[in-house]
């Protein structure tokens, strides 16, 4: 008499037991692919607390301009850092709440607090300090509700190509940018060079140092505003490209090329002023130039 095989056999057991492992490696794998992303994060608020400890130089030592530089390039880390770590999480699919609050919380510290101290111990005697300290809490505060407000309002657009007020970081790189700069600005005064650009490297070093307070004003308003500004990384990287996306992106890099590290406020600015003004011109003056010109080409035909 024939014998059945038995169905939970040798061969049977072994192959759940290959099964079982695979699968347990597969979990290893995605638990770990799901940390990449919020270790970037992480790195975010590193560097964050890395910029106040340069800028405030805890000791017996004071902030020195390197230091300050120093201080604003870990501020633009952070930017690599929060850039990235949402794309990552995507491709790997490991979006989370949790992620998104991380995020947030790490941007208040290198967007919001990191910014506002690197301004107080950069900016000139000129300016009170309160009013300077005031200054700093209205730029923290303003980074602050911009972030809480994204949280609670970011799905309304799905392909979230905009944002809805200055996006923090860029925020921040406008305050950043300003003392990065600075190191550039003393080779104009130099001994080896001439006059004529000696005093104009004098004056560019008063008149950023002096601009930066404003400057920090002038952000902390956009940041709570409700201008639209475009999402520069979805829209080049995951949106339509158009022919004013590659006109702009070459005239940025054509500007780094030509002027090295002092390109970097020109092209900020650039995004941080443009979108006021392309909301003033649509806003106010289009309607009013609209309207003249119908009644001018009326009138005449």
């Amino acid at each position: 008499m024939n014998e059945i095989p038995d169905a939970n056999g040798p061969d049977v057991n072994r192959t759940k037991a290959v099964a079982d492992k695979l699968s347990r490696r597969q979990a290893r794998r995605r638990r770990m692919v799901a940390i990449i992303p919020s270790l970037l994060t992480l790195g975010n608020a590193v560097c964050g607390f890395a910029a106040i400890t340069f800028a405030a130089k805890v000791g017996p030592e004071m902030a020195t301009p390197n230091d300050l530089y120093y201080a604003a390039l870990l501020i633009f880390a952070a930017m690599v850092f929060d850039a990235l770590d949402g794309p990552v999480a995507r491709l790997a699919r490991q979006t989370s709440a949790f992620g998104a609050q991380l995020d947030s919380l790490s941007d208040a510290i290198s967007f919001g607090v990191a910014p506002a101290f690197l301004m107080l111990k950069f900016s000139p005697v000129l300016f009170h300090p309160r009013l300077l300290w005031v200054i700093a809490v209205l730029y923290m505060l303003c980074a602050v509700m911009r972030l809480a407000r994204f949280n609670v309002t970011h799905d309304d657009e799905p392909a979230h190509e905009y944002f809805r007020g200055l996006p923090s970081p860029a925020a921040a790189g406008m305050v950043a940018s300003l003392v990065i700069i600075a190191p550039g600005l003393e080779r104009f005064t130099a001994p080896e060079m001439k006059e004529s650009s000696q005093r104009l490297g004098e004056f560019l070093i008063a008149a950023t140092s002096t601009a930066l307070p404003v400057v920090t004003l002038i952000v902390a308003c956009l940041m709570v505003s409700r201008i639209r500004y475009p999402h520069v990384f979805n829209q080049f990287f995951r949106g339509r490209h158009t022919y004013q996306h590659f006109v702009k992106l070459i005239f940025a890099l054509l500007i780094v090329f030509a002027i090295h590290e002092l390109a970097i406020p020109i092209v900020l600015f650039y995004f941080v002023i443009g979108s006021p003004l392309r909301a003033f011109w649509t806003r106010f003056v289009l309607p009013r130039w609209s309207g003249t010109s119908a009644s001018a080409g009326g009138s005449v035909l």
